[in-house]
């Protein structure tokens, strides 16, 4: 039996897109949604009061996650992108079933483990929370589209507090970085993947420890230009927004959050505090 064609003929082009994660980590994505499609309305959610994702239980991803979905859903999005790779590793599928259908759901390890799978690649790294390696999807997915390439995933979790704390270009990352790259299970690797949305933001610290001995992949990018495809093929692309409207929740106001999402989104965000 086939798969039930999607039916969004109820949404509307003038709708917000949601885009939820832990912390500031989802906000690499959001900024390259912003740059791509210039004219949306986003509203973010980055639970703070529960991060890092990536040392919790199964059970807890799922309840945080689930919850949050059910918010965007009422404030009335056209689309769901899990800006996040530990609840896109251990939540999506319940995510799938809490929005029934009705929106299109973009996760961040699908549209760039299709993409690498389709490029020249052979040996792949990735770094990734605890949660997300212990998951196994990037390996999974790749695999899946080409079962030729060879993928090492590396739990990297002291980077996420690390980057939720403020101390980027920072002597404490470039040790934690020095660390983690210099395993072995990372030795032989062409690419790597950063199996986390908030490790774009140590991308040049990352890319300076490599040279240009190693690929690094713009997860964020990928997935943005998903997003665009998914938004065009359901004719939900907004185009006539002069002026966005951006909305930030946070389940704790957090000083870093404030400075990172202003110096992505200009002086002017709206960011506001809500529990769940």
């Amino acid at each position: 039996m086939k798969n039930k064609k999607p039916d969004y003929s109820h949404l509307s082009a003038s709708q917000p897109i949601g885009i939820f994660d832990s912390g500031v980590g989802g906000l690499t994505v959001a900024k390259e949604i912003k740059r791509l499609l210039p004219h949306e309305d986003l509203i973010y959610f980055g639970d703070t009061k529960h991060l890092p994702y990536g040392e919790k239980s199964k059970e807890a991803i799922i309840e945080y996650s689930t919850k949050i979905t059910n918010f965007l859903l009422e404030q009335n999005c056209k689309a769901i992108v899990i800006a996040c790779n530990t609840a896109t590793a251990n939540a999506l599928d319940e995510v799938m079933q809490s929005v029934a259908g009705r929106v299109p759901v973009i996760d961040v390890i699908n549209p760039v483990a299709e993409k690498v799978s389709y490029e020249i690649h052979n040996n792949v790294g990735v770094i990734a929370t605890k949660a997300t390696v212990n998951s196994g999807l990037y390996k999974k997915s790749i695999r899946k589209h080409n079962k030729w390439i060879k993928v090492d995933e590396l739990a990297t979790p002291l980077l996420v507090p690390a980057i939720e704390e403020g101390f980027k270009n920072h002597p404490i990352t470039h040790a934690i970085i020095y660390n983690y790259l210099s395993n072995n299970k990372l030795k032989n690797i062409e690419t790597l993947i950063l199996g986390c949305t908030h490790y774009p933001l140590l991308i040049d610290e990352i890319k300076q420890y490599y040279g240009n001995r190693v690929r690094v992949i713009d997860s964020p990018n990928i997935v943005a230009n998903h997003l665009k495809i998914i938004l065009d093929k359901y004719n939900l692309l907004n185009d006539n927004n002069p002026k966005p409207n951006y909305h930030f929740y946070l389940s704790d106001l957090t000083k870093n959050f404030e400075k990172i999402s202003k110096k992505f989104f200009g002086k002017t965000i709206d960011l506001e505090l809500k529990v769940l």
